[in-house]
């Protein structure tokens, strides 16, 4: 049946959904980069909001939100999240509903207007290759982790091929300790099952997420680090597990 479905979505997809993604992408990173060089780049990231809800509603991905109680008005905080597919970047923006900053693979600042307008708004660019150069693009995150501004970290590095939740990396946790903010977790559910990683067979679908209690920093003591990733993994993986 999906291989059937797969097949009749395939002129939407080229005919209407791509030429509207290049579209949109170009357009709202043209707002963005004049909205964010007159006013402010909080404002500016209104543009990924929009753009990020209009290329869901045209795939079309239906998305429902759990937890949005969880999220205290202009806290800060580090948020984390499973990582199964790139639609995880449209229900992020698109739902949380946060003034966020997101740590990007240097890669995607080659991306036509998504690069430059992604610098503009704030986002930060991590060449992973180069340690040195990594940390000190991880101290300009911290800076900007005021007043209810946020930082998104996929933790797992990269997306899954198999649904299953990788292990976590250190440094989302580490920043959490540097900087004394709680770490918000939040589950992505069905992202896969709409983009899988590693192809373009998109379909239509439904996705969820799931933001859970924030988890206080100042509950563990600095070397208990892999207890507390144990404990944030645990958490989000949990809505997995019942899908």
């Amino acid at each position: 049946m999906r291989k059937f479905l797969y097949i009749l979505y395939q002129p939407y997809k080229w005919l209407v959904f791509v030429p509207f993604l290049v579209f949109s992408t170009l357009f709202f990173s043209v707002i963005a980069v004049f909205i964010a060089s007159v006013f402010s780049q909080k404002a500016a990231g209104y543009c990924g909001t929009i753009w990020a809800r209009l290329n869901a509603f045209f795939t079309p991905v239906f998305v429902s939100v759990e937890g949005k109680k969880n999220i205290k008005k202009n806290t800060s905080y580090i948020i984390v999240s499973n990582h199964q597919s790139y639609y995880d970047i449209f229900l992020i923006y698109g739902w949380l509903g946060v003034d966020i900053k997101w740590v990007m693979k240097k890669e995607l600042r080659k991306v036509p207007g998504l690069g430059i307008s992604c610098e503009k708004i704030g986002h930060i660019f991590i060449d992973r290759s180069n340690t040195q150069v990594a940390i000190e693009s991880m101290n300009k995150v911290k800076q900007k982790l005021v007043n209810g501004t946020s930082v998104v970290i996929f933790p797992e590095g990269t997306r899954t091929t198999t649904g299953e939740l990788s292990p976590f990396k250190r440094g989302a946790f580490k920043m959490a300790f540097d900087v004394g903010l709680s770490i918000l977790p939040v589950t992505l559910v069905g992202t896969m099952d709409i983009l899988p990683t590693r192809s373009f067979n998109l379909l239509p679908g439904k996705a969820k997420m799931v933001i859970h209690e924030p988890v206080p920093i100042s509950n563990y003591d600095e070397s208990e680090i892999d207890k507390l990733i144990a404990d944030v993994s645990a958490i989000i993986s949990s809505p997995l597990k019942l899908k």
